[in-house]
């Protein structure tokens, strides 16, 4: 399909442009005019960009992308070795940030609530990009963490904040990546716990005051499954040949 009718679908399936950003959502750099080929990650890394010019692809499509808000913006080092990558193989970069997060059924957060089958009572937070909800039936933190650690494929940093694993867990907040100046705002749902994928030192007092539990399950590990969802969606509605490539960080 053409990159313009791709990035305009794109646009508007996340509606990029409620979101008020630290990056520019859509396309960051362009490349060749037809996208056959479609790599996907979570960021565009150097590894990423290798992966994707490998596989011969057309376009990469991420999550965390290029020209953050406040960075130096000189094109030197990694980044034109990331870039002049980029445009010598003729691929387009597609990024989108918050709009991916904060998307209904493919979001991260969305897809967060899939994986550890959680009910979802509603979004808190700035621009709704928390959620909360309740597990499926009432689990012990230590299961909780057990499961989460397994879906994840991430053993999240557990702070117990009532400091009893053994106590029951029911209603639940989430946000992936760096959500950890939600914690406040979760506390006040009342909720037994809160999963981002960090956390901050002050969040462990916190925790330890409020007596809720603080699950940071890792910024990469929580914003895997948003892309995926959204490549799924790609290759069924336009039959693009789309490939998720995990390129693992440890954070």
């Amino acid at each position: 399909m053409k990159r313009e009718e791709l990035t305009r679908y794109l646009d508007q399936l996340l509606d990029a442009s409620r979101f008020r950003d630290y990056c520019p959502n859509g396309l960051q750099v362009e490349g060749c005019g037809e996208v056959r080929r479609l790599v996907v990650g979570v960021t565009a890394s150097q590894a990423l960009v290798d992966a994707a010019i490998a596989r011969g692809a057309d376009a990469l499509l991420v999550h965390h992308g290029w020209f953050w808000r406040g960075e130096d913006g000189r094109v030197t080092g990694h980044r034109k070795a990331r870039l002049q990558a980029l445009l010598a193989n003729d691929i387009n970069l597609i990024g989108y940030h918050l709009p991916l997060d904060g998307h209904p059924e493919l979001g991260n957060n969305a897809q967060l609530a899939k994986r550890l089958g959680w009910q979802v009572d509603g979004r808190f937070g700035e621009q709704e990009l928390g959620w909360h909800g309740r597990t499926m039936a009432a689990t012990t933190l230590a299961d909780l963490t057990q499961m989460i650690s397994t879906r994840l494929q991430r053993v999240p940093l557990v702070i117990d904040g009532a400091a009893d694993g053994g106590r029951l867990i029911n209603h639940v907040a989430w946000c992936s990546g760096g959500a950890q100046s939600y914690f406040e705002q979760a506390i006040a749902l009342g909720v037994d716990v809160f999963l981002s994928g960090e956390i901050s030192e002050q969040n462990v007092h916190l925790a330890r005051e409020s007596g809720v539990a603080y699950l940071a399950a890792g910024h990469h590990a929580t914003e895997r499954y948003g892309v995926q969802a959204l490549a799924a969606h790609l290759a069924e509605r336009f039959g693009l040949d789309c490939e998720y490539v995990e390129i693992d960080n440890p954070v």
